[in-house]
């Protein structure tokens, strides 16, 4: 086994939290959740309806939120706008509907992960992890100067693209989109949300003008362009980076 992998895998399974909160109505699928999360937190809040768990992640200040859109007051997105306004608290949204349109409203809203039921409760699990270890790391000062990765080293302080110490010279634009990739490694990030990120700007067609950018960054920077190993399509949605574990 690879040990470097090997070790990568147990920090993973040691990230633990003080509090999580799920917002869930559903009892059954409340307490399936409170079995599999046991050994991420210390402390499992639960609230059945939006304004509770609105209340309980205002008093309670959890370290991440489980949110469920299928409330019986509030809508989920309503009550993710309505955290996100004054917390910066990780949200994993759960939910039976697998809209593309509503992932990406949720995303936009400020949720940080969108999982659909059903789900694996090992991958579940895996997911919660991973929001929770980049919560951890938000600072400047956590965030790694280089990246390497695919026999790319990526030189985030110089904006510098090198394979093999050969230099791959990428435009500004190409540039701010894989910058914005990598320190959001791991979370998929809309096509709004890249294009407010590299263009400043929240109006303007997103999809349209990161397709043809993606496209070429991917020529430059992927071995096997038509098979992207690090900026990923998530279909419908936007994109992110995945860096190897």
């Amino acid at each position: 086994m690879n040990p470097t992998r090997s070790s990568n895998n147990a920090a993973m399974a040691a990230v633990r939290a003080r509090t999580l909160l799920i917002i869930e109505d559903d009892l059954p699928i409340r307490r399936a959740l409170r079995n599999a999360l046991g050994d991420v937190a210390e402390r499992l809040l639960e609230a059945p309806t939006g304004r509770s768990g609105i209340d309980i992640a205002a008093t309670e200040r959890p370290d991440l939120v489980i949110l469920d859109l299928g409330l019986p007051d509030l809508e989920g997105v309503a009550v993710c706008r309505e955290i996100r306004s004054w917390s910066p608290v990780p949200i994993v949204v759960l939910s039976a509907r697998h809209s593309d349109a509503e992932k990406v409203q949720l995303l936009n809203a400020g949720a940080d992960d969108y999982v659909t039921k059903p789900f694996s409760t090992a991958e579940f699990v895996a997911r919660v992890r991973a929001v929770l270890r980049r919560a951890r790391s938000p600072g400047a000062t956590d965030v790694p100067t280089t990246v390497e990765a695919y026999g790319l080293t990526i030189d985030l302080l110089h904006r510098r693209v090198t394979r093999a110490g050969a230099q791959i010279r990428l435009t500004p634009i190409e540039w701010d989109i894989l910058r914005t990739l990598v320190t959001n490694a791991g979370r998929t990030l809309t096509h709004q949300q890249i294009f407010e990120a590299v263009w400043g700007a929240a109006s303007g067609s997103p999809q349209q003008y990161l397709r043809v950018h993606i496209t070429n960054l991917r020529r430059k920077i992927e071995v096997h362009a038509d098979r992207p190993e690090l900026v990923v399509t998530e279909p419908g949605v936007g994109y992110r980076a995945e860096l190897p574990g």
